[in-house]
């Protein structure tokens, strides 16, 4: 699943996603890791056992799986990372114990056991999930502790929808929240996927939550290079990117704030198989990380990668060592 998948809008893709559970569900990580996915060598002492740390096919995942892997390897444990293709594969070999961590998104993970455990029908009428971190962390707790589930706590990095204008078109309306945008009574043009249109974390969201005149839909894709460039040239008003979009300030485009949060809150943070890796000495190790990670790190990590061809295991290597996170 890629990033922009993942965060466009979890509930809307609940039938099609049962239909994906119940084709996947019984598959062993094993036949997946043949079909989509690969195995990292390890790294750590293995003083105190050997972990593995699942990612799925996307730049922030593999960044992440790596960080995670490389602050347990410093606290003693063997880790390796399986790269999965998506949720529907990896998250029932993390029940399973082949998987025994995955960096995840609150919400996300969330709306996905939501359908997993009632029924995508039910999940798309009753989300659990919502922009209230706390909440959305209670209610996947619920969901996740009877499946052999830990969830760790929630950082500040966050991973959702966000949308953007013009440095120029900001000052000119005095805008800094998508509320100051409400206000203007500003008509704009969103640069976004067509889905915006009908998802309720776009179009719909903000014309209900924030009172924003939407015009129309321009579909050129979320965060895509030429949805910010239409937007720069304006063409358009508003893009619909992510909170970790790293080159915004290239485009001149600057972030207006979800104040009545909108979307989702997809906080990063760790879910573990509780049998096997469910002790206090990963989640403290584990923790270091996710209360020094933040949105605009997540954002760098990101840009190095993507833009710059860094290696994940080299850019979260740098990244932890510049923090004091591990010894080495």
């Amino acid at each position: 699943m890629s990033k922009t998948s993942r965060i466009a809008g979890a509930v809307i893709g609940m039938v099609a996603l049962a239909g994906s559970l119940a084709a996947c569900g019984g598959d062993s990580l094993e036949k997946d890791k043949d079909k989509s996915g690969s195995a990292s060598s390890g790294a750590g002492s293995g003083k105190k056992g050997s972990l593995v740390v699942g990612a799925a096919s996307f730049t922030e995942s593999k960044v992440l799986a790596e960080l995670y892997a490389q602050i347990l390897g410093d606290a003693g444990y063997s880790t390796s990372i399986t790269t999965v293709a998506n949720r529907e594969l990896y998250e029932p070999s993390l029940e399973k114990g082949e998987i025994d961590v995955v960096p995840e998104y609150a919400a996300t993970i969330a709306e996905f056991l939501n359908a997993k455990v009632n029924g995508a029908k039910k999940a798309e009428k009753a989300p659990v999930a919502s922009g209230d971190t706390a909440a959305t962390v209670a209610a996947l707790e619920k969901l996740a502790t009877p499946r052999g589930l830990k969830v760790l706590p929630a950082g500040a990095a966050v991973d959702q929808n966000a949308f953007a204008v013009t440095k120029e078109f900001a000052a000119k309306n005095k805008l800094k929240t998508l509320s100051d945008l409400g206000r203007s009574k500003v008509a704009v043009k969103i640069a976004a996927g067509d889905e915006c249109e009908v998802r309720p974390f776009c179009a719909p969201g903000l014309k209900k939550t924030y009172g924003i005149d939407v015009t129309g839909i321009d579909p050129k894709g979320v965060g895509t290079p030429q949805s910010k460039q239409a937007v720069k040239d304006g063409k358009d008003q508003l893009v619909l990117t992510t909170t970790t979009d790293a080159v915004l300030d290239g485009y001149g485009l600057v972030f207006l704030e979800d104040d009545k949060k909108l979307q989702n809150a997809d906080n990063v943070l760790p879910v573990l198989n509780a049998e096997d890796a469910g002790s206090q000495d990963i989640a403290d190790a584990l923790g270091k990380l996710t209360k020094a990670l933040t949105t605009e790190d997540l954002a760098e990590l990101n840009r190095k990668v993507d833009a710059e061809r860094a290696k994940p295991a080299d850019v979260a290597k740098e990244y932890l060592r510049s923090k004091g996170l591990v010894q080495k």
